[in-house]
């Protein structure tokens, strides 16, 4: 049995993974590490499955907004910078026999225009959008079939 196609925003600052980074690797698949929120966490681990739409998200930039047209490439796995001291994701209170955190690889599928957060809020059907949300500052986000359908129409 099948899945009904889900959609979400994923958020990456374009220093550590941009879509060109993405578009750039092998196969245009990126391991998503760093997510250090549970919520976020749940996401990946309950909710995505390979083939879900993505909607690229440049954060912490001078224009933050969609940038791309991405997939969800793989199910979830342990992600390793939660055990390297050396990466700014460490958590020394993840053990590696119970791991906190997890991965999954995103394939970018193709650059857009940026569409920033101020031409997101003129569309009042997006008005619910979580990424438009006072204080939400999840790295992963659910979107409506209605609300992924009108933004890729206007990429």
């Amino acid at each position: 049995m099948t899945h009904p196609v889900r959609y979400w925003l994923m958020k990456s600052e374009p220093t550590d993974c941009s879509i060109d980074d993405a578009l750039a690797a092998a196969n245009a698949t990126v391991p998503w590490t760093g997510v250090r929120n549970y919520q976020a966490r749940n996401f990946m681990r309950d909710g995505m499955q390979v083939g879900d739409g993505v909607l690229f998200y440049h954060s912490s930039c001078a224009e933050p907004g969609i940038a791309g047209i991405a997939r969800v490439a793989s199910g979830t796995r342990v992600d390793p910078t939660q055990f390297n001291p050396q990466s700014p994701y460490f958590d020394p209170k993840s053990p590696p026999d119970k791991p906190r955190w997890l991965l999954l690889d995103v394939q970018a599928l193709r650059k857009t225009r940026v569409l920033g957060l101020a031409e997101l809020r003129e569309q009042p059907e997006l008005a619910e959008m979580r990424v438009l949300q006072r204080g939400n500052r999840l790295s992963i986000t659910p979107l409506e079939e209605p609300e992924w359908a009108l933004i890729t129409s206007r990429l």
